[in-house]
């Protein structure tokens, strides 16, 4: 049987100790949402029907480079979404996927782009998130959402999944933790400022900020 190394056991404490903070400030309710990690030789990610605020290192599902599981609890139904995403972007280590408020419900709105569920608000979504793509609704689990996915080829980080929530991947758990964050507060911003015609950042504003801190956008290539 595979030893666990040191850096996997830190990883399975980080994992239960980002859910935890996730849960506990009331980002993801009750046994929703999931977060994965990859390894040299596979990858962690939480059970399927487990709280984020509640789960176990020792039962977080161990999976190999084929998505088997190797050992711990069932893993999440939403496996194919995180396979997708680490197929098309490959410089990702960590997946965080939520239920979060604000997201789902700008995810339901009617007038948002597909290619930018946002509007270029502050700096610090910019940074982080890039720009966020909405995908149309498929059932949780539904495989075919792997294929909307794979469509984007890779130039987003950040996905709102239509009426069901935010995907997002980091270079590590703490990136893809932190950008989820200021994805679900920017929408906030945004349903908090609908229709009052809020000054966003200007095309020169975010050029500055894609020279300065290597912010990547779809337009800007990948």
């Amino acid at each position: 049987m595979k030893t666990e190394t040191s850096d996997e056991t830190r990883l399975r404490e980080d994992i239960c100790r980002f859910g935890r903070s996730l849960f506990e400030r009331g980002l993801t309710p009750g046994s929703s949402g999931n977060i994965s990690v990859r390894l040299d030789d596979g990858w962690l990610v939480t059970p399927t029907n487990a709280s984020l605020g509640f789960l176990d290192p020792a039962k977080l599902s161990r999976l190999d480079q084929q998505g088997r599981l190797v050992s711990g609890d069932a893993p999440t139904k939403e496996v194919p979404l995180h396979t997708a995403l680490y197929d098309t972007r490959g410089g990702a280590r960590a997946i965080v996927h939520l239920h979060s408020t604000h997201s789902v419900a700008l995810s339901m709105l009617p007038e948002i782009d597909p290619r930018a569920a946002l509007p270029p608000m502050t700096a610090y979504y910019l940074m982080k998130c890039g720009a966020t793509a909405l995908v149309p609704y498929y059932r949780p689990g539904d495989p075919a959402v792997a294929d909307a996915i794979r469509g984007l080829a890779g130039k987003y980080s950040s996905v709102l999944l239509a009426n069901h929530g935010p995907v997002v991947a980091g270079d590590t758990l703490e990136a893809a933790v932190f950008a989820t964050e200021e994805l679900e507060e920017t929408a906030k911003l945004y349903l908090l400022l609908r229709g009052m015609n809020p000054r966003y950042l200007t095309p020169e504003q975010v050029k500055d900020l894609v020279k300065a801190f290597g912010v990547t956008l779809p337009e800007h290539g990948h």
